[in-house]
């Protein structure tokens, strides 16, 4: 499954810069607004020891991780959502990701000019959630001047569907975003089908200066104070893109390793950014090994198996017999496929077997 992540914030925040170290590509970063006009897309390669400790057993051919893609959108300002600063384009390009990943600056740097003069990542956060919310209103009062007319003359469902709106539009217009409105399930689906901006899970991710990369600063102490009380909920991650830009140049996993120790850090950013998409998104991994290919799949948790096989190929999904499980735990243990089978560990199983983070598959299918 593509699985697409965009970062968004104001410009000068560091979104470039931490973009640029995510996916060692070579976007423009520059100390002046809408550096990046067009949209930058880049991919992450997902880091996963279990992948390499197959690798390591199975000594397959080639060796494929998941990914994900990470969008870099230039940076919205006051009155986007009227058009303000490119922002219809910028705001059509929030609308084709999963999740976003909104940048706040965390640091002080008279070089990097700000667009508000000063270093205020709450201000900062208020004015992107606002232009979100603005056009969601937007979006959201198209929606029901139709659903209006249709209840109007006796449409039943239109009646349910305005109740809903309605409340979703209260929420909106008191300047909270809809992700932090609890639904019932009807109210959830309803949601899901206006595509909504403020729907969109989001990870907030504090640009702070090298010093502050572990315990923070004043500037991140407010911002999750406030944050705590308007999406007591939300993530927040604290990363120095300066210090990931430096790690990215570094040519071997030694260097890189020694220059986190010498930071006081376990291991990169991106690392943590990436397993917070996948939490943010409640998805996991599951895997293939054969001589060919060792491969890491991305899913839902939660999906069956038939769901699993279908991000292959749709026809494995559509043909799905039944899949043929091993524990990552027992593959590592017994060493082989051959001898997981040999001890009885392999497991067989249908249609409704609701697959596990680390599972190792095979599939049989017919069309």
């Amino acid at each position: 499954m593509g699985l697409k992540c965009g970062i968004v914030g104001l410009p000068n925040v560091g979104k470039s810069t931490l973009f640029n170290a995510l996916t060692s590509a070579k976007a423009l970063a520059a100390n002046y607004p809408f550096a990046t006009k067009d949209p930058n897309l880049g991919v992450i390669t997902v880091p996963d020891p279990r992948l390499d400790k197959l690798a390591e057993l199975v000594k397959p051919q080639r060796v494929v991780p998941a990914t994900i893609d990470i969008l870099d959108i230039a940076g919205l300002i006051k009155g986007a959502s009227q058009g303000e600063g490119l922002g219809n384009q910028f705001l059509a390009n929030i609308r084709e990701v999963d999740a976003i990943l909104h940048v706040v600056r965390c640091f002080k740097d008279d070089n990097v000019v700000h667009v508000d003069g000063d270093v205020n990542p709450v201000r900062d956060k208020e004015v992107i959630d606002t232009e979100l919310i603005l056009k969601d209103i937007e979006t959201t009062e198209k929606r029901l001047d139709k659903v209006r007319k249709a209840a109007r003359v006796g449409d039943k469902d239109a009646a349910k569907e305005l109740v809903i709106g309605e409340r979703i539009m209260a929420h909106l217009q008191a300047g909270k975003p809809v992700r932090t409105l609890e639904l019932e399930e009807e109210e959830a689906a309803y949601l899901r089908s206006m595509f909504l901006l403020t729907a969109k899970p989001i990870l907030y991710v504090c640009n702070v200066d090298e010093k502050s990369a572990v315990h923070g600063n004043t500037y991140t102490e407010v911002f999750r104070q406030t944050l705590a009380q308007d999406e007591p909920d939300a993530e927040v991650l604290l990363i120095s893109a300066e210090i990931e830009a430096q790690i990215a140049e570094l040519e071997s996993p030694e260097e890189r390793m020694m220059f986190l120790e010498d930071m006081g850090l376990h291991e990169p950013g991106v690392n943590r950014l990436i397993r917070a998409a996948y939490h943010l998104l409640d998805l996991i991994t599951y895997f293939t090994a054969g001589d060919k290919e060792v491969r890491a799949w991305t899913i839902h948790r939660g999906d069956k198996a038939p769901a699993a096989a279908g991000v292959i190929h749709s026809d494995f999904e559509r043909g799905f017999i039944r899949a043929e499980v091993i524990k990552y735990n027992d593959y590592v243990h017994y060493g082989s496929e051959h001898a997981v089978k040999e001890a009885g560990k392999m497991r067989v199983e249908g249609k409704e077997y609701v697959v596990e983070d680390g599972d190792v598959m095979h599939f049989r299918f017919n069309v």
